[in-house]
């Protein structure tokens, strides 16, 4: 029992990263500016452009603005965390390898494990939506996809004529992650030009479109900024604009992921809090402005109803640049690409931390003689992201992502505290300020978002850890390094 809870020291954490070889390390090629932008790719997705509408109409009206602020500082507590992790101990793993350093193996297992439902199971979700939009897309140029090769075989679409079309497995959804995955067994640099060539394009429809419908904002629609509250809770007032920031905080997911290529930096204690803050930042700005001038174009009740990328297509028809609409499914499918690669980077990275500590098969932790990438963990995982992403409806694996995610954040925020107590003397060139109140705000957050989350949600959890237990005492437990 004792050595379930038996803590890596950061020492032995970083020593052992030292005396890997450079034959058997990941290669250091990211600077500030790939991390930034690392982390912009992996919070920017199509969440920007649907959950704006969706928020403003059914929770905050125009006060929407007020929810990403909120939103935006719950991440920021999380975000402080990582920071000071991520300066103290520069290698691969995230939240695993943290866990490690504080609250033993057993916690760092179950985190390790909590964490494929963050990235992989995510990458799925955000593959499948990806699939729906590339759809809409060729639509515009009288290209009709096969449907029953854009669907799992538990979903179907009903035509215009009335025939309900089943689906088979979606392919669009596997071509698009088997794509990134050999980006990413490429090298880290190639990913990171990769990565940053679609974070520009994104930025930019972005700010093309706050540029242009500036122009055509009405006063008259930001009135009342604060819709007035209609006896219930939830149903607008000041009580909405809390609740629609517990539905907005999932757009800013993913900035977590800066912090699982520390190994891959160049000088990750001063680089990687640069990476995870500033990208928190320029993300937060630009949610704060696009959802300013999407409620100041049109009435927030015009999005009731919408879904998908409606909500801005009303807005776009506000102006004269209804080009612009086509533009933003670009944009959307430039950032799902970004979002996706992003995912798989960061759990081909929890498991190469995972198999170096015998956690987990050698084979995770392979890497590449010329590349220097751990490209037999990044093919494994690419196979089961496309058996989901092929197989599984969207509705199932989305809900798994967020409590996975959350789930992390609070025990990286318990784990700022631990280590403080414990190892105070270790170097941090970056500290959380205001500790334990800043990681205790971010548990509190964390925990607040996960209380109101479905049932169903925690059952999968649930069930999804018990498996972890299982295969943690049959392998896991014998094979560890530590132990031995």
């Amino acid at each position: 029992m004792n050595n379930l809870f038996k803590v890596k020291s950061v020492e032995t954490i970083i020593k052992q990263s030292e005396e890997a070889g450079e034959s058997h390390t990941l290669k250091r090629t990211l600077g500030a500016g790939n991390l930034v932008a690392l982390g912009i790719g992996a919070i920017i997705g199509a969440g920007l452009f649907s959950i704006t509408g969706l928020a403003a109409a059914n929770n905050a009206g125009p006060a929407v603005t007020i929810s990403f602020v909120i939103a935006a500082v719950g991440c920021a507590f999380a975000g402080l965390c990582y920071a000071e992790y991520a300066s103290m101990i520069p290698v691969a793993g995230s939240a695993y390898t943290y866990t490690y350093a504080t609250l033993g193996e057993l916690l760092a297992w179950i985190i390790g494990w909590d964490l494929v439902l963050e990235y992989a199971v995510g990458a799925a979700t955000v593959a499948i939506s990806w699939s729906r939009y590339l759809g809409k897309f060729m639509q515009h140029y009288g290209i009709n996809l096969p449907s029953q090769f854009m669907m799992s075989p538990f979903d179907s679409v009903t035509t215009p004529e009335g025939a309900v079309i089943s689906g088979f497995i979606n392919l669009p959804a596997v071509a698009i992650v088997i794509a990134m995955s050999f980006v990413l067994i490429r090298g880290t640099k190639e990913s990171a030009l990769t990565n940053s060539i679609i974070v520009a394009l994104k930025v930019s429809v972005v700010l093309v479109f706050i540029f242009l419908g500036w122009g055509y904002i009405h006063p008259a629609n930001y009135h009342p900024y604060i819709p007035e509250n209609t006896g219930k809770f939830g149903e607008f007032g000041w009580s909405v604009i809390v609740r629609a920031a517990a539905i907005i905080f999932f757009a800013y997911i993913g900035f977590d992921a800066v912090s699982t290529a520390a190994q891959e930096a160049k000088n990750p204690s001063r680089d990687m809090p640069i990476g995870i803050l500033l990208s928190l930042a320029i993300c937060t700005v630009l949610y704060i402005l696009f959802a300013h001038v999407m409620t100041g174009l049109v009435p927030y009740t015009a999005f009731k109803g919408q879904d998908g990328i409606a909500p801005v297509a009303v807005a776009i028809a506000a102006t004269p640049y209804t080009w612009l609409q086509q533009l933003v499914i670009l944009a959307i499918l430039a950032g799902y690409s970004s979002v996706i690669m992003v995912m798989l980077m960061g759990q081909s990275r929890v498991f190469f931390s995972m198999a170096k500590d015998g956690l987990l098969p050698k084979v995770f932790a392979d890497v590449h003689p010329k590349f220097k990438t751990p490209y037999k963990s990044n093919i494994i995982v690419m196979l089961f992201v496309c058996l989901f992403a092929a197989f599984i409806p969207a509705r199932v694996v989305g809900e798994m992502t967020s409590i996975g995610t959350l789930f992390a954040f609070v025990l990286v925020c318990i784990g700022v505290i631990v280590l403080r107590k414990t190892r105070p003397d270790i170097p941090r060139a970056f500290k959380t300020p205001l500790v334990p109140l800043v990681p205790i705000l971010g548990i509190g957050t964390c925990v607040f978002m996960m209380v109101f989350l479905p049932l169903d949600t925690w059952i999968r959890l649930i069930v999804w850890m018990a498996i972890g237990f299982v295969i943690y005492f049959v392998y896991s437990a014998g094979n560890s390094r530590l132990n031995k």
